[in-house]
């Protein structure tokens, strides 16, 4: 996937953002995930599985990061 840069300056922003985001996501792995389930491959579906969730865990991450303003020690 290709990271491009937002700028986020209100909820709105956020919103439309999650919502291209899981677009994307879901567009990609789990397009994956549905075809490794119609052809019942298991390992294809755990394969499947585990990039959606990894993709999912990493748009999280991305915002989180951003969100919370960094400490200095």
């Amino acid at each position: 996937m290709e990271t491009e840069t937002v700028t986020i300056e209100n909820r709105a922003d956020f919103a439309q953002w999650a919502i291209e985001r899981a677009r994307a996501i879901v567009g990609e792995e789990g397009g994956n995930l549905a075809i490794a389930c119609r052809d019942m491959d298991e390992k294809a579906i755990a394969e499947s599985g585990n990039a959606l969730g990894a993709a999912i865990a990493e748009a999280l991450l991305e915002v989180f990061d951003v969100l919370v303003p960094e400490v200095d020690e």
